[in-house]
């Protein structure tokens, strides 16, 4: 960023408070935008980030909040700034796209499902630009083509259930962007996607930064997102901005403890420090045995329905568990993760295979016996919040498992349970009269991971269970997991897309490309000597954890989604290398 480019947004003392309470939400916020650089807001969920940035584009207005005090101006190429603290808000309808544009965290709650992506970015430029002198569909599909999206004259026509993640992600830029604002404010955009597709938005992020010159100010929680895109951060604690800086100063001389605190739980990859160190192989029995795992979806033709090939979202796995052990699933969306472990828990049907759990295979169970075996596989899911019932209290969320399976026969035995798996996970003594909403999204997690352990279960199937979550609550959960492992003779499945959280946790790695295992063996192994090119791509995709460590990134996507075969058709064979150590390789058209 050039020293002398223009200011384009300054905000003076910002004040915001919600309902009629009169203690401010943000207080005393300052800070400048200038053109063509990035600005990161960084810091904790509740830490006022995302109240900023909506007060910025007046959205608090709509979400029950009053700007209280201060002035955010909007610097103009001619005549005097705008404050949109006093702008109306027919007026601030006008600056919106045109001016400024956001883009959101998750794009399927920001696209409107039932119209195509071509009728909404065609919507944005028929209300910003009337006048374009070409049209609104050929501007649109040259955007598609900017943020660098396959075949954008076929997406036009798509709708966003249609497309992956990063896809829509691409689209909600390509719509923020479609009528060239000067400023643009992006709202945890990557937190939700994985690794490689991240790369990608960032990297898309500030190569259009860079062509268009214009300013972005970007939100967001983690501190390896800021080392890799940022020039200037500005960093927020309980509605104040604490510390502000280059980069380059705030990550080398950080000035405030909080941040400091930030940077040290920011899991940093390929760190000395956090990688696990390697471990003998196990010589107790394996808790759980996979064998030649495959699980496939019917696809049906467009006309008449007919079964006519399958999409093989899980083929030929295999691998084993043991007491004490984690194993780490890792691959992109749409690699089979989280489908294979739902075929574990029996929620989807396998078609072929088996999975050993105590020597009981769990594939083919029925009845009592199932019901008894799944005491002993558990789940935590991704969101917590989603995976709590709002209207149960954690007493009744955590007995509930206890009564359906029998247990905790009187009401005395069955509170001396909860509250011994409530101390257990690090939750206070009162939880249990509460309900989920009373409770951050880290000790949401915990009850989560309560209700999963109630049971006493020797497997536990951990699908993303800090990837919402910020840097120092991750630390938090990733700590608990690996304490409860040891004490519990548990055995842990974690699956993740995050490299820096896969190698501070897992003894093995099962890497998973399009439903198949590529690469499986020791972390430290397969972590520092990848030998699958899949797998080098997903390490080279982890965002740095300096900014004097940024590299040029490729942002062209890669496919990643489950082959497709006929009826008839037979996958080709699994052919593996033994690299030594228990460090395989999968022999396929990639590695030949």
């Amino acid at each position: 960023m050039p020293a002398s480019s223009p200011p384009l947004l300054t905000v003076e003392n910002l004040n915001v408070c919600f309902g009629n309470t009169a203690t401010p939400a943000v207080q005393g916020v300052s800070f400048t935008l200038h053109q063509g650089e990035i600005l990161a807001l960084v810091g904790e969920s509740g830490s006022g980030k995302s109240v900023t940035v909506k007060s910025v584009m007046r959205l608090i207005d709509h979400q029950g909040g009053r700007i209280t005090g201060g002035r955010m101006l909007l610097h103009e190429a001619k005549g005097p700034p705008l404050d949109l603290a006093q702008l109306p808000l027919n007026r601030m309808r006008a600056l919106r796209g045109a001016r400024m544009a956001m883009i959101f965290q998750d794009p399927m709650t920001s696209l409107n499902p039932v119209l195509t992506i071509g009728a909404q970015l065609t919507e944005a430029i028929r209300q910003h630009q009337p006048d374009a002198s070409i049209s609104a569909r050929d501007i649109a599909i040259d955007m598609l083509e900017q943020v660098r999206l396959t075949d954008p004259k076929g997406r036009m026509t798509q709708y966003p259930h249609e497309l992956s993640g990063g896809m829509r992600q691409r689209v909600m830029i390509a719509m923020a962007l479609i009528c060239r604002p000067r400023i643009l404010i992006a709202d945890e955009p990557t937190t939700a996607l994985d690794v490689t597709v991240q790369a990608e938005i960032l990297a898309l992020i500030r190569s259009l930064q860079q062509q268009t010159g214009m300013a972005v100010l970007f939100i967001t929680h983690d501190m390896g997102v800021v080392a890799e895109i940022a020039d200037r951060v500005a960093v927020m604690l309980k509605g104040q901005i604490v510390e502000q800086g280059t980069a380059g100063q705030v990550f080398d001389t950080p000035g405030h403890d909080y941040t400091r605190k930030l940077l040290d739980a920011a899991p940093k990859f390929r760190d000395s420090g956090a990688v696990t160190p390697p471990r003998p192989p196990s010589e107790m029995a394996p808790v759980l045995s996979v064998r030649h795992l495959s699980t496939q979806f019917p696809v049906r033709s467009a006309v008449l329905r007919r079964h006519v090939a399958n999409l093989h979202a899980v083929e030929d796995v295999s691998f084993d568990l043991h007491p004490r052990e984690t194993v780490a699933i890792i691959g992109e969306s749409g690699c089979g993760k989280s489908t294979l472990a739902k075929t574990l828990l029996r929620l989807v049907p396998a078609q072929q295979g088996r999975a050993f759990l105590n020597g009981k295979d769990l594939l083919t169970l029925s009845g009592e016996e199932l019901r008894q075996a799944r005491k002993d596989i558990q789940m935590v899911f991704q969101d917590p919040y989603a995976a709590l019932d709002p209207r149960m209290s954690v007493r009744q969320i955590l007995s509930e498992p206890l009564r359906i399976r029998g247990l905790g026969k009187t009401e005395a035995a069955s509170d001396r349970a909860m509250a011994a798996v409530v101390d257990k996970v690090g939750l206070p003594d009162e939880t249990l009269d509460r309900y989920p909403h009373q409770f951050s999204g880290g000790q949401r997690q915990r009850i989560c991971i309560a209700r999963a352990l109630i049971l006493s279960p020797k497997v536990l199937i951990a699908d993303e269970p800090v990837s919402a979550l910020d840097v120092a609550i991750q630390a938090q959960i990733l700590d608990l997991l690996a304490g409860l492992k040891r004490t519990e003779d548990m055995a842990l499945l974690f699956i993740s897309h995050d490299m820096a959280v896969v190698e501070r946790v897992a003894d093995r790695i099962l890497v998973l490309y399009r439903g198949t295992v590529v690469e499986q063996g020791p972390a430290h192994a397969v972590l520092s000597a990848p030998a699958h090119p899949y797998t080098r791509r997903l390490l080279e995709a982890v965002p740095v954890s300096h900014p004097r460590q940024r590299f040029e990134r490729q942002t062209a996507p890669t496919v990643t989604t489950a082959p497709v075969y006929g009826r008839d058709e037979t996958p080709p064979l699994s052919l593996w290398k033994d690299l030594g150590n228990g460090h395989r390789l999968r022999l396929d058209e990639e590695t030949d």
